[in-house]
């Protein structure tokens, strides 16, 4: 692989991570949701398919597989089968920031990882530590989505996404982490989903919804 190919492989697959990130920030279906989470997992497996080929690595071929299967294939199916046994809540009816106002704060927090990282950036200039602001966005979108969001599929969601900008800026900045420390994070991750998932479905059998803020109310 050349270098500009490799380069503008890079940027295409850190471009596809970030959008997606705006994307969930945008729509309020949760089905559509869901569909943009496995596309970022596509873009997260691209990019580590990316960082594999130029560095001639099967162990980074074989994570970027990995990251594949679980980020867009068997997390998404969690979310999806938690949507269908949530019944009528489809949708994010009463997000605490409006689309515009989060499309904006999405813009503010891109800034602020651009800034935040040139630091990091400046230490070791590479073409993959180019892209780590895009990572912290990513983590940075994902703590807004985890914080504006009253459905509990959401806010779900939303750790999600700032695993995946975790998981880019841990390859970025080494060169792809070792097989065995991401395996132990994806079962990690997998293990935290299966219980949400759990938790969300007591919820909703016992209060009739996952609205956080129906929840504070019947506390008081």
């Amino acid at each position: 692989m050349t270098e500009a190919l490799y380069v503008q492989l890079l940027n295409l697959a850190a471009g596809a991570l970030l959008l997606t990130a705006v994307l969930v920030l945008w729509r309020r279906e949760l089905s559509v949701i869901i569909r943009v989470f496995a596309l970022q997992g596509v873009a997260l497996a691209g990019l580590v398919a990316v960082l594999a080929a130029h560095e001639e690595s099967i162990e980074l071929g074989a994570l970027a597989l990995g990251v594949l299967v679980l980020r867009a294939g068997v997390l998404p199916g969690f979310l999806r089968r938690a949507l269908a046994a949530s019944g009528a809540e489809r949708s994010e009816t009463r997000p605490l920031v409006n689309v515009a106002a989060s499309l904006l704060a999405a813009a503010v927090l891109t800034l602020l990882a651009m800034a935040v990282s040139q630091p990091l950036v400046a230490l070791a200039p590479s073409p993959a530590t180019q892209a780590v602001p895009i990572g912290t966005a990513v983590v940075l979108i994902g703590f807004f989505v985890l914080v504006t969001r009253r459905r509990a599929l959401s806010q779900l969601v939303g750790f999600l996404l700032m695993d995946n900008g975790i998981t880019a800026v841990g390859f970025l900045t080494t060169a792809g982490i070792g097989l065995v420390v991401e395996v132990g994070v994806a079962l990690d991750v997998l293990l935290v989903v299966l219980v949400l998932q759990i938790l969300t479905g007591r919820m909703r059998q016992v209060f009739g919804g996952t609205d956080l803020d129906e929840l504070r109310e019947l506390h008081d």
